[in-house]
């Protein structure tokens, strides 16, 4: 069993692009750019699905979604299904949770000894409304999801974080003198929406600075079909009031980018003050990315790059100073949890100890794989990622192609390129290794309508779950 502690601090929508140390133009994350200059920085690091209860559940069990059969913000994570937080109780670890799970209610045996002030699923069922998919039965979602006012201020989510991080430091405090090592899960919830950001951090990022996006439609940029009626569901860039809103959601974003960076670093402050830093392997992650308006696109819920890909850093004793350019998923970390204290999990096939990748040459031919069967989906969604492509399969509809290593914008959609025909063949083979979409996409449907049954049809399930971001818990205990 290894001798240092673990510290695993997750994020919500953190894109993995909005990191100094990723290259980004101006963003200002200084302590996360600290711990990778201290340690490792993965640049190709996916999500198992980009949304957040079925990212979560598959975190917990290292599995993915077709195989946890958790498919969306209405099948949460209830421990059930075994995972790392369970083999590390088994071994006899200490471990406990502080802040966001987002699994479906405390008192589910989810593999953490204590969980402080966690946060779940609204009312234990989470977005019902969200799971009616089909084009003629779902209805638009019944508000402006990145909430109704967005600039400066402070939010329900603000404050909860604030309260995460006066937790956690108190739980360092207490647990510096522990005589075994522990594990602690930290969730925190920005730079989730709603976008509200406390005055100081919004004043970092003013409109003027604000780039210009990427294949906006405004620009003659046609979306692709499925990502056309995927975000007709929600549609947040057609619910601005105007152009300076837009502008103003992009400083909130990434404002509450530099806000968690801040929360991150008093985590890290107080760990280095109880002299736990050499003793202590940290991991930083999300559970998925956010478009930030890239072709009109707010949110998650695609396989495009702001969507499904995720930071990832880590560092610690033993851990080397760089850059791993292995593609690595959200699942590996599972793996990796459970490994570092000297056991095992049932983990989809191909995942294994990040630790052991840092060990070899690097891999950038690893496949990656993530899938889409939640909100707005009028199908499911499939990713691959092999070598520097990368295929976006959609029942129903055409793929889509991207050559990531020419073309890291995906700016160009390879699907139709003549000399693309081998490469496009292979990477559906690989698909199929992994689940058979159409019957992936079938028995997504038919749990989904089985859920809705459940609750009395679907007259019943619009009424049920929260309308926008899922409300926190009261912190004072």
């Amino acid at each position: 069993m290894s001798t240092s502690n673990l510290l695993v601090i997750m994020s919500d929508e953190h894109q993995a692009r909005a990191l100094g140390c990723a290259g980004h133009c101006f963003i200002k994350t200084p302590c996360l750019d600290a711990l990778a200059a201290s340690g490792t920085r993965f640049s190709n690091a996916y999500t198992p699905s980009p949304i957040c209860v079925p990212a979560r559940a598959s975190f917990a069990t290292g599995l993915y979604p077709h195989q946890t059969r958790l498919w969306d913000n209405a099948m949460p994570y209830d421990g059930s299904i075994k995972g790392w937080g369970h083999a590390l109780q088994d071994k006899g670890v200490t471990v406990e949770s502080i802040g966001k799970l987002h699994y479906r209610d405390e008192e589910d045996p989810a593999g953490f000894d204590i969980e402080h002030i966690p946060m779940m699923v609204a009312d234990g069922v989470g977005m019902v409304w969200a799971s009616i998919r089909k084009e003629d039965e779902r209805i638009m979602g019944p508000q402006r999801m990145l909430g109704d006012y967005i600039g400066p201020g402070n939010s329900k989510y603000t404050d909860y974080d604030k309260a995460v991080v006066e937790r956690t430091k108190d739980w360092i405090k207490d647990h510096a003198n522990d005589d075994h090592p522990w594990c602690l899960f930290v969730g925190l919830v920005a730079p989730h929406f709603p976008l509200v950001v406390p005055q100081e951090y919004f004043d970092l990022y003013p409109s003027e600075i604000m780039p210009s996006v990427k294949l906006h439609p405004n620009d003659g940029y046609k979306r692709h079909p499925w990502i056309e009626k995927q975000n007709a569901f929600m549609d947040s860039e057609g619910r601005f009031a105007d152009q300076s809103e837009r502008l103003a959601a992009m400083s909130a974003y990434f404002g509450l980018c530099t806000w968690l960076d801040h929360n991150v670093g008093q985590i890290l402050e107080t760990l280095d003050q109880a002299d736990l830093t050499k003793a202590t392997t940290v991991f930083y992650t999300s559970d998925h990315g956010d478009n930030v308006g890239a072709r009109g696109l707010w949110g998650k819920s695609n396989m495009y790059q702001e969507s499904v890909t995720i930071p990832m850093i880590t560092a610690g004793p033993g851990i080397p100073i760089g850059v791993c350019d292995t593609p690595v998923s959200l699942l590996d970390l599972s793996v990796t949890i459970a490994k570092h204290f000297d056991t095992d999990i049932q983990s989809a096939e191909g995942m294994t100890d990040l630790t052991s990748i840092l060990k070899q040459p690097e891999d950038k031919g690893r496949l990656v794989f993530s899938e889409y069967h939640a909100a707005g989906a009028v199908s499911g969604a499939f990713m691959v990622r092999k070598g520097q492509w990368k295929l976006i399969h959609y029942i129903g509809f055409e793929d889509e192609l991207f050559d990531l290593e020419n073309d890291p914008e995906e700016l160009v959609n390879c699907v139709n390129a003549p000399e693309c025909v081998s490469i496009l063949q292979d990477l559906h083979a690989e698909l199929r290794k992994i689940c058979d979409p159409v019957a992936t996409d079938i028995l997504a449907f038919a749990d989904q309508a089985a859920l809705i049954e459940s609750y009395g049809g679907r007259e019943a399930a619009l009424q049920l779950g929260a309308p926008g971001a899922t409300p926190p818990p009261e912190t004072i205990r």
